[in-house]
Formats: structure tokens, sequence, C-alpha cells
């Protein structure tokens, strides 16, 4: 026979059942066993009575806990932590009636005791140079959803290509807040290789920009390769001068450059230096290089521009001096962002698989944080030569600017 002590705090009655766990709300008495003592609580509870054992049980007590929900799923509670911990290695019958019994009791992991349980945090830092770059985010949508599938969360550092934000976003792998670092920089984060706690960087893997050697596993596409076959199809359309925009100190920026050389010395025809100009891949920087090729008088018939952005600013610098595309100029891009279909004329580009590269990506990152064989440390997908009308045969015809009526 249990005994039992009643302490009364004004509205509150407290019970205390040596060996029985016992909750309190208000009067009603709600005891966790033995089973036998809940008949009477289904009495008191009104319209509350029809609920199940132990869907009732969690809603008359203030928190839940991973054992209300196991009861409630009618499964043990080592499947309910595989569920939260290990999703993929659960039935998906038995995952969707766990993910409702949490739905149902409201019940929330401590992040933090688990984190230092397991000694993972379950997420994921993405450092990126800046989000709204349109070719970022569908590789984000697609390293989300993978990390998401896999029972991960996400943070994402916009870095804005500051060190100082590079490095601060760094305090939460040396904090233990991350498990693994995804870069879109095409560099190592600035604070790193200085000697303090961000020396210990995470598993990392580079996405759509390799860091340059041999130190970070890569998924992306092959830019030397897609580069070179976007070359070969303006000199496919008879363009022998065919300027390069887009030189700059970035990796992604030197492999479609060589890739654009490659293709050029292999149909015989010689690189000319003064039509590979700077870019820093933005539109302005594309304009800007188009203004230069005027002023210098060094015309080339097609324009291979680094990315899609830089592609949009030579089209407009070519617009604004009122000439024909692609009837004398010819541009090509690279990436295909989602307003490439939409700029007249249409932008005949590379496309990239972002989201197939995002999630190829998250599997391999999540691959070497678990301690899993990884079969590759490089993966290279395929990317897509989109032919649109902003590309035509080249005509000998001297380019002249259309009259404009004023």
């Amino acid at each position: 026979m249990p005994i039992a002590f009643f302490f009364v705090f004004g509205d509150y009655v407290k019970v205390f059942i040596l060996g029985v766990k016992v909750y309190t709300r208000r009067y009603w008495y709600i005891f966790a066993k033995p089973l036998a003592l809940w008949t009477s609580i289904r009495q008191k509870a009104g319209n509350k009575a029809e609920l199940p054992l132990a869907e009732l049980r969690v809603q008359l007590q203030k928190l839940a806990t991973i054992e209300d929900v196991a009861a409630m799923a009618g499964v043990s509670i080592a499947t309910v932590s595989r569920v939260i911990n290990e999703p993929q290695k659960v039935a998906e019958a038995t995952r969707r009636r766990v993910n409702e019994a949490i739905a149902r009791t409201g019940y929330t992991t401590n992040a933090m005791a688990r984190s230092l349980r397991m000694r993972r945090s379950k997420m994921i830092l993405i450092l990126a140079p800046d989000v709204g770059d349109p070719n970022f985010s569908n590789i984000l949508v697609g390293l989300e959803t993978e990390a998401s599938k896999r029972g991960y969360g996400v943070l994402i550092g916009n870095t804005q290509n500051d060190p100082t934000r590079e490095t601060h976003y760094l305090r939460f792998i040396s904090s233990n807040q991350a498990d693994g670092l995804i870069l879109l920089t095409g560099h190592l984060p600035f604070g790193f290789g200085q000697g303090g706690p961000e020396d210990r960087l995470p598993p990392t893997v580079a996405v759509n920009e390799p860091v340059p050697g041999d130190m970070v596993p890569f998924v992306g596409i092959d830019n030397f390769e897609a580069a070179r076959i976007a070359a070969e199809h303006l000199i496919s359309q008879r363009h022998r001068r065919v300027a390069f925009i887009g030189r700059s100190n970035r990796e992604i920026a030197r492999l479609r450059e060589s890739g654009y050389r490659a293709a050029l010395d292999g149909a015989g025809i010689a690189v000319d230096p003064s039509l590979i100009l700077d870019s820093d891949g933005t539109t302005e920087s594309g304009r800007q290089a188009a203004e230069q090729l005027f002023v210098r008088d060094l015309l080339p018939s097609a324009f291979l521009c680094v990315n899609d952005a830089t592609a949009l600013g030579v089209m407009i610098a070519l617009n604004a001096r009122g000439y024909d595309l692609p009837r004398q100029f010819s541009v090509m891009g690279f990436d295909d962002i989602s307003i490439a279909s939409f700029l007249t004329p249409s932008l005949t580009t590379m496309k990239q698989p972002r989201s197939k590269i995002g999630e190829t990506a998250m599997e391999l990152l999540l691959s070497v944080v678990e301690d899993r064989p990884v079969v590759h440390s490089q993966v290279l997908l395929r990317s897509e030569l989109i032919l649109r009308n902003s590309v035509a045969r080249f005509s000998a015809e001297p380019p002249r600017p259309r009259l404009r009526a004023d």
C-alpha cells in the first residue's frame, strides 16, 4: 500500500506518493501509475475522457516527454530516439506515426543536452558570399532538402565577402554548434590557419566553386569542360574573334578561362589577350568590360561571359549603343539563372544542375560527419548547353549601330 502525503498551497494541492509519479493541476490528481487510478481521472476530465490514455496524460501535464511520445505512437523509446536522430533508419510508416505523436504532444528535444550527449549538434553551417545571388538559391534548396531528410538543420552565413563576418561565423564551429561546413565562397574561411580555435575545421565540402588545392572535397560541374563546350559552340557558328569576359583570381573564373583558351587552341585560333577582360561576375562589370572594348576599338564578334549576370551587362551595353543582337554580336552566358530565358534576346548559356549539386554535396558531407565510407572526394556533375536566341552565325558585315529616332 503506497504512502501518500498531501500539501495545500493556495488553490493547488501537491500530492506525493512514495514510488508513484504524480502530476497535479488545480485539484486534478493525475497518477502516472498504477494505471487503474486513471479511471477516476477520466470521470473528472469531461470531454477529454474520450482521448486515448497516453494522449490524455500528455494533455494534462505541462511538458511532454519522450516516454509520452513512445506511448502515444505505440513504439519503444529507442525507436522515438532513432526517428529524431537517424530518421533514415526507421520505416516510413513508423516514422510517420512517431512524428504525428510528436506533433500532438508538442514534444521538443533538449538540443543542448542532446548535443552534449551525442557530441553532435545536428546542424550544418553554410557560408555563402551573397545569398541573393540567383545562382545560389537552388543550390541552397538542395542543401537544405538533403539535410532535412537526414535529420539535420542548416545555418546560413551570408559573408558578403567580408573577412570579419567569415571569422565570426567560424565561432559556430569552435563552439561545437555545427558538425560540418559547406563553402560556396571558393576559399577557406578567413581566420583559418592563424593558430586559434577556428583552425579546427569540421568536415568540409566546397560547392559550386572549388577551393584551390586538394584539401577540400568539391561538388559542382567541370568548369573547364563546360567552358570549352561553350566556346566550341561559338566557334561552330563561325566566330573567330571571341572575347572572354570574366578574368579574375577566383578559381572558378580561372577554370572557365582555361576552357575557353583550350577551345580556341583546338580550333587553331590564336588567343588574343586583348579580348580577355576582367570581371567580378556582376552585371555592372560586364557592362564596363564591353564599353572598354568599344573604347579600344577591339570589337569581337562574340562574347563568352563567365556567368549570366556578366552576359546581361554586356547585352545592356550593346543595346544602349543600338546594336542588333544577335545579328551583329552574339552573347553567351554561363549558369542558366532564372531570368536567362526572359531576356531579349533569350540567353544561350550553360546550365548547372543546381539542386542536384546541393543534394549531392550535403550527402557527401554527412557521410564524412557520420564516419561512413566516401568513394569520391570530388563529384563533377554534367552541365548542359542551352540553346536560345542570343547566338547566331557570324556575318562578315561590319557591325553598325541602328539609327534611333529622337
